[in-house]
């Protein structure tokens, strides 16, 4: 986590209590040096790591001409450099370490946190869109080199889900109602919608499941303002 302290202990607490071990370690994704040290500590307090989920994003959003270098860059840094050095060092460790069959069948496990705005444009929102195009290609890049190695690479893309970076597009029954009209589903998503698909990424259960997004967005996906001939 980058923020938030007294927000993560209380998640190591829940861990702990539901009979897990945890450990919160403050990182800035985009920064290198914090990425290894953050590897290092998990290693150094776990043995390994089996699965990393590449969870962290951000939006700063502006018209385009209105966009600043700095805007564009922040968003680029966290949400595409930070997958590629925390996935990078995860792959470092899966092969350091070798297989554990009594573990997993696979030598490690990748989920990528993406997007359905890797696939559908975003009008002021392209630093954002942009990053997580980058995601889906690096994903399957990652797929495509590692997979021979027993090393399975997939992402989750959300769509509506309820979260604080788009809390002004739900918190109100009017913004909810407008937000319905792009999901066919009708309901905006949860953010146990999201951790239900990665728990099962990172299960054996999905094992032949490599290098492709899976979309959890009540169909948003579907552009659903084709319903009518457009």
């Amino acid at each position: 986590y980058v923020s938030g302290d007294e927000a993560a202990a209380q998640v190591v607490d829940e861990i702990k209590q539901a009979g897990g071990s945890a450990i919160a370690i403050k990182a800035d994704v985009s920064k290198e040096e914090q990425v290894v040290e953050m590897f290092r500590e998990t290693v150094a307090t776990f043995g390994t790591v089996d699965i990393l989920v590449n969870n962290a994003g951000l939006q700063r959003d502006a018209a385009f001409h209105e966009m600043s270098l700095r805007d564009w860059q922040f968003v680029l840094d966290v949400n595409l450099t930070g997958q590629f050095l925390c996935a990078r060092e995860a792959i470092r460790e899966f092969l350091r370490r070798g297989p554990r069959p009594d573990v997993s069948v696979a030598l490690g496990k990748i989920i990528c946190m993406s997007s359905v705005h890797e696939v559908i444009p975003w009008a002021g929102h392209v630093n954002y869109a942009a990053s997580k195009g980058g995601v889906m290609l690096m994903m399957k890049s990652l797929a495509q080199e590692y997979g021979p190695m027993k090393i399975r690479v997939n992402s989750i893309g959300p769509g509506a889900i309820k979260t604080p970076i788009n809390r002004s597009a739900w918190e109100t029954p009017e913004a909810e109602q407008k937000l319905l009209g792009l999901i066919p589903y009708k309901r905006v998503g949860e953010t146990s919608d999201i951790g239900a698909v990665a728990v099962w990424l990172a299960s054996d259960e999905s094992d032949y499941i490599h290098g492709t997004t899976i979309f959890v967005d009540g169909g948003m996906t579907l552009y659903p303002g084709f319903t009518e001939n457009g």
